[in-house]
């Protein structure tokens, strides 16, 4: 472009804004360096690349429940495939069941303290004056042939050294022989497994999670993730094919990850009989092992054994369920592309709630969540009932909510319940088949599993209160000194901040992302290709980021850098709004000797009315002159440029980014005459000034007020200053009226 041209159209166009000098922060310069730089792994677009590639683990696997001292034995061949370029000299497994020994690292100081006043159970979660036995007694780890490999045990992480490095393309057989004690749930912080005691009827539920040493990941971007295990960051795991075996008393039912294999041998036939109904019934559960059927289990309690064989295919983890106290039901579930059991183990503390409740909500949660990303592949989707919970695995979830013992539940209650069975049954999709690492990025499954388990309730429980834009408001307006971006390592976060931070603020940026910056119809489809591209598979954030990007068309650097990488918050103030109307000066040449005096009606500064009560100012619309066209010869119409604007009211808006987080503007509009228009711009307004905007708005209609963000969308903190004219310009003007 030559510089005369340049110069002219600077000059016309940025004029003004280049006078304002605008204290630059690079909101919306791209991420650049702060994301990992694409490669033949993970390519530009967020897809996997032509040489991804991931690690695989299948295990076979033996354990047994000894019920009278609560310990689980097992035994394990895990069968490791390296898919990766590199030769491995050592393998590192997960101890997760040691993070239970009195003197792991653990953050009972971070939810007790030592008050005047201390109940003795925070006492038990703060020093553990009632100690018990807990943590992995590791009886042999051997090769293929039975040959010992040296270990070495590092708090929940178990080094295994090669005999020799395992290749690229092979794969190394891999047996483990444990024992552990089974730990009562009651007894310590985030339960997330272990036994509950029933004392009515001294009886146990089993949640047996985090039970078997497990392989660790080793990916391309960070090697082997070998985070110590701390509670609050949870997994990161291979997928493989799972042949499990589980021990227990002969009148335990098992709730698991898989398919039941072995139904002749370990249900009656009248249970085989009903779980055949099931499969069949579409419209609601069937009872499998009925009320009464239980109850008389409790009393009678089985010395004798039985063991149930559970396959499960590509899953990333394995877990299970048993007691005899189990009322089991379940229901049938059809998708465009596969037909599944929801499936409900409850004890009889849990009606009737759970009879009436629970399957359902496993059923809509399945429905939903497969038509926002791809249908749900697995056999069955399990909710078991236990205390103080809500845990997800592979196919199953533990999920607390129970009446009161006259079997009544509040409406809050129920409704807490329904969304924990909600939230822990679409955690199959985020992180047990789009598996992302949860030690390091939490928020990639907890906020995208509570974006879609808040559309889940919208669509099918409505009358439920769930997470939106507006609900994340007080916790953004927090102390900034304490508070911390959501690309912050869950482990390392204040437990004071944990729910919001990885939960619910990820939920109403993506929210604000579909309803507000891109759009349903174009966010969907997005949304829908990540899951699709990264089913089974690692992601990272980089590649959730990109594929939104790519499927959209739409730069959104600016948003994740906001709402990801720092603790900006929105809010938009409205400082100025100033009306005109034009007044051209070839019809009134009088006009020209006219004083146009730019009448200041800022937002209640320095004493001004801020209202409109003293009408438009007049401004001239003057002749062009004909330098200003520089070497074009064509002439712009200016009669037709007159007329257009003749009558019309202009309004010039200019709204202060007080918050620091660049967001769209969504401007109502209320007329004199009472009608409305809301009015959408999007968040690049702010890129030539991220601090101040200034806007001009043609009106056919007078205007009596505007308001920004009127149906609360963006999570602007401060609605106070969202109005013109002001409240208190409003409070003065009826008093005004109230003495005239």
């Amino acid at each position: 472009m030559r510089a005369s041209i340049t110069t002219l159209i600077f000059s016309i166009v940025f004029g003004s804004l280049l006078a304002q000098q605008p204290k630059w922060q690079g909101k919306f310069e791209q991420l650049g360096q702060m994301l990992p730089t694409p490669n033949s792994y993970r390519n530009g677009s967020g897809a996997p690349g032509v040489d991804y590639w991931q690690q695989r683990a299948d295990y076979a696997i033996q354990a047994e429940i000894n019920e009278p001292n609560n310990t689980l034995n097992g035994k394990e061949t895990i069968t490791y495939h390296n898919n990766s370029p590199d030769a491995l000299r050592f393998l590192w497994l997960q101890l997760d069941q040691n993070v239970n020994k009195k003197g792991n690292e653990d953050f009972g100081s971070a939810v007790a303290r030592i008050q005047d006043s201390i109940s003795t159970l925070a006492m038990q979660y703060l020093v553990r004056p009632l100690d018990f036995p807990a943590g992995y007694t590791i009886k042999s780890v051997t090769d293929g042939s039975g040959k010992a490999l040296p270990i070495t045990i590092n708090n929940t992480m178990m080094r295994v050294d090669l005999p020799q490095a395992l290749q690229h393309g092979e794969k190394y057989p891999l047996k483990v022989e444990w024992s552990y004690p089974i730990t009562d749930r009651s007894l310590f912080v985030l339960s997330r497994e272990g036994y509950e005691h029933f004392p009515a009827d001294n009886n146990n539920v089993y949640l047996i999670a985090h039970w078997f040493p497990r392989m660790c990941v080793y990916n391309d971007t960070e090697g082997w993730q070998n985070k110590q295990f701390q509670r609050l960051g949870e997994f990161a795991l291979e997928f493989g094919d799972y042949d499990v075996t589980i021990t227990v008393p002969a009148d335990h039912a098992v709730a698991a990850t898989g398919s039941l294999q072995n139904a002749k041998e370990v249900l009656s036939a009248k249970e085989q009989q009903r779980l055949e109904s099931a499969r069949n019934s579409f419209d609601k559960p069937v009872v499998i092992i009925t009320q009464e059927e239980a109850a008389q289990k409790e009393k009678s309690k089985s010395t004798s054994k039985k063991t149930w064989k559970f396959q499960a295919t590509n899953v990333r983890d394995f877990a299970f369920a048993s007691s005899r106290k189990f009322i089991w039901d379940a229901q049938a579930v059809k998708l465009p592309t596969n037909t599944l059991l929801a499936m409900s183990f409850y004890p009889k503390e849990g009606l009737p709630v759970w009879s009436e409740e629970s399957t359902k909500a496993v059923k809509n949660a399945v429905e939903v969540y497969s038509d926002a990303t791809f249908d749900y592949p697995y056999p069955v989707a399990i909710s078991v009932n236990t205390s103080n919970i809500g845990m997800e695995f592979p196919m199953i979830s533990f999920n607390g909510g129970r009446p009161s013992k006259s079997g009544k539940m509040s409406d809050a209650s129920k409704a807490s319940m329904i969304t924990t069975i909600i939230h822990e049954v679409g955690h199959n999709w985020f992180p047990m088949m789009v598996s992302s690492d949860e030690r390091q990025w939490m928020w990639m499954d907890e906020g995208l599993n509570t974006f879609l388990h808040t559309r889940t309730l919208m669509k099918r429980y409505p009358q439920y209160p769930h997470t939106t834009p507006e609900s994340i408001v007080p916790f953004m307006k927090g102390d900034q000194n304490t508070l911390r971006p959501v690309m912050t390592t869950s482990d390392n976060d204040l437990l004071s901040q944990f729910g919001n931070n990885y939960y619910n603020k990820p939920t109403v940026a993506l929210t604000i992302l579909r309803e507000t910056v891109v759009g349903e119809q174009l966010f969907d489809v997005a949304f829908k290709e990540y899951a699709n591209r990264w089913k089974y598979k690692h992601p990272n954030p980089a590649d959730l980021f990109r594929t939104l990007e790519d499927v959209t068309a739409v730069d959104l650097d600016w948003f994740w850098r906001g709402w990801f990488f720092t603790t900006d918050k929105v809010d938009v103030e409205v400082d100025q709004v100033k009306w005109f109307k034009v007044k051209n000066e070839v019809d009134d040449p009088e006009s020209k000797s006219k004083k146009i005096q730019q009448g200041d009606l800022t937002a209640s500064k320095g004493g001004n009315s801020g209202d409109f009560s003293n009408g438009p100012q007049e401004i001239t619309m003057t002749s062009t002159d004909g330098q200003s066209y520089g070497e074009f010869l064509s002439r712009i119409d200016e009669t037709s440029v007159r007329k257009k604007l003749d009558g019309k009211n202009l309004y010039e808006v200019t709204l202060n980014n007080k918050g620091g987080l660049v967001a769209p503007v969504i401007i109502e509009w209320t007329y004199k005459d009472g009608s409305k228009e809301i009015e959408r711009i999007p968040a690049e307004i702010w890129r030539l000034n991220e601090s101040q905007v200034r806007k001009v708005f043609v009106k056919d209609k007078e205007v009596a007020n505007i308001v920004i963000d009127p149906n609360k969308e963006t999570a602007d903190i401060n609605t106070d200053n969202n109005l013109f004219p002001k409240k208190e310009s409003i409070s003065k003007f009826e008093e005004f009226k109230k003495k005239n």
